[in-house]
């Protein structure tokens, strides 16, 4: 049986959050809009800023900080539980935690976006857009209703 040292330990444990933090960062990235959207107001079609609506919901700080708090109760089972293991019972139960990890973010984010996606169906359906899109696949045209869907969110 191999044993880790601490370092080891430390090791496995910033490699748990880096995981972490790049799939907040990849999420971000594939939300990101990098297109501009020129204001229309005779438009029917309206954009928004996704990816900025998600950041910006008052839900999001809760979120996150559920979140990190699940990490750092990772990095404690998995240092504890990891302890007496073999180097492959480690690699797969650092797996499963990482599996376990991603569905809590999953769990964590998915009511955001629903009541993101809501507030942006309300505030079109007021104004009669009949499409709405994301800035980053727009390249010209369409009524930006971001600031209306995040003023849906602080009433």
């Amino acid at each position: 049986m191999i044993k880790f040292e601490k370092k080891q330990i430390k090791f496995i444990s910033i490699g748990i959050a880096l995981v972490f933090v790049f799939s907040v960062v990849a999420l971000a990235v594939s939300q990101s809009s990098v297109g501009f959207a020129a204001a229309g107001n005779s438009s029917n079609v309206g954009v928004v800023n996704h990816q900025l609506l998600v950041s910006q919901h008052p839900d999001m700080a809760t979120a996150k900080t559920a979140m990190e708090a699940e990490v750092e109760q990772a990095k404690k089972d998995f240092e504890t539980k990891s302890a007496n293991m073999n180097d492959q019972e480690k690699q797969a139960y650092y797996q499963q935690t990482q599996q376990r990890l991603a569905n809590k973010e999953r769990e964590l984010i998915a009511p955001i976006f629903d009541k993101v996606d809501a507030a942006i169906k309300a505030v079109a359906e007021a104004k009669g857009l009949s499409v709405v899109l994301d800035k980053g696949t727009v390249v010209y045209g369409g009524q930006d209703i971001t600031d209306e869907v995040v003023k849906k969110f602080s009433k």
